[in-house]
C-alpha cells in the first residue's frame, strides 16, 4: 500500500507542486512538452509492455484503433452535451469560450491515466510477490516516470478548462487507482494478469488520442519558426524524459 501510494498519489502531488510553483505561467510551452510526455508513455513504454505479454498484435492493434475511435465519440458527446448546454442561455461570452469550457481532452486523459495507474498498482503487486526489493524498485521506477507523466496531464486538464485545484483534485483521484489496482493484484493476480496487456493498450490509446486530436492542432496556431522551433524543442525534452526514465526501469 505505502509502495502504490508513494508510486501514484505522491508523483501525482509532486507533479502538482511543480505546476503551480514553477509553471504556471508557461501553460502553453508546456501544452508542447505534454505532447512529447503522453506520447512517449504510450509508444515506449505503455504499448511495448503490452506487447510483451505475448497477446497476438493483430488484437492489440485492433484494440488500439477501437480505444482511438471510443475516445473520439467520447469527447463528441461531451461537446455536444456542452452546446447544447450553453446554446442560447443568453449570456455573451467571449469568441472560444465554450470550446475552452468544455474541458476538450480531460475526460478521456482522467480515463487514460486511471487504468495506466491501476495496470501500475497490479505491476507493483507482482513485484512484492516475487521479492520485496524488486517490488521496492519497482515502485520507486514507477514513481520516477509518474511524475512527468502526471506533470503532463496536470497541464491538459488546466488547458482544457479545469482550474488549477480542480485538476490536481481529478489528478490525485485517478493516481488513487494505483492503490487499487495494488490490492486486487495482491489478491487476485492469477485471474487479471491475463487482462493487463489489454488495459494497457486502452489507456496507451488516450494518451495518443489526446496528444495528436487535441495538444497538436492547438501548436500548430503558432506558426512562426520562432515560435515552432520551441515547441519541437519541448516536445523533445518530453520525449527524452520519458525515455531516460524507460531505460531506467527496464535496467531493473
Amino acid at each position: 500500500m505505502l509502495a502504490t501510494l508513494v508510486s501514484g498519489v505522491v508523483s501525482a502531488l509532486v507533479a502538482g507542486w511543480l505546476a503551480y510553483r514553477y509553471f504556471a505561467r508557461f501553460l502553453h510551452q508546456l501544452v508542447s512538452f505534454s505532447v512529447g510526455v503522453l506520447l512517449s508513455v504510450a509508444l515506449l513504454h505503455t504499448l511495448p509492455e503490452a506487447f510483451e505479454s505475448g497477446v497476438s498484435p493483430s488484437v492489440l492493434f485492433s484494440l488500439l484503433l477501437a480505444g482511438l475511435l471510443a475516445f473520439f465519440m467520447l469527447e463528441k458527446l461531451a461537446l455536444l452535451r456542452h452546446n447544447h448546454h450553453h446554446e442560447h442561455d443568453g449570456h455573451g461570452h467571449p469568441a472560444g469560450h465554450d470550446a475552452h469550457e468544455a474541458g476538450r481532452g480531460g475526460l478521456a486523459v482522467l480515463v487514460g491515466d486511471g487504468l495506466h495507474n491501476f495496470c501500475d498498482g497490479m505491476l507493483i503487486a507482482a513485484s512484492f510477490l516475487v521479492d520485496h526489493r524488486l517490488g521496492m524498485m519497482t515502485a520507486l521506477s514507477i514513481a520516477v516516470h509518474e511524475v512527468p507523466q502526471e506533470l503532463g496531464d496536470f497541464v491538459v486538464l488546466v488547458n482544457a478548462g479545469f482550474t488549477r485545484r480542480r485538476a490536481l483534485t481529478f489528478n490525485v483521484m485517478a493516481s488513487m487507482m494505483a492503490m487499487l489496482g495494488g490490492v486486487v493484484g495482491y489478491f487476485v493476480l492469477a485471474q487479471l494478469q491475463a487482462w493487463l496487456p489489454y488495459v494497457l493498450v486502452v489507456a496507451a490509446s488516450s494518451f495518443i488520442y489526446i496528444a495528436l486530436a487535441d495538444l497538436v492542432p492547438q501548436m500548430h496556431r503558432r506558426s512562426s519558426l520562432a515560435e515552432s522551433l520551441p515547441q519541437f524543442a519541448l516536445v523533445a525534452a518530453g520525449v527524452f524524459v520519458i525515455y531516460a526514465v524507460t531505460l531506467l526501469v527496464h535496467e531493473h
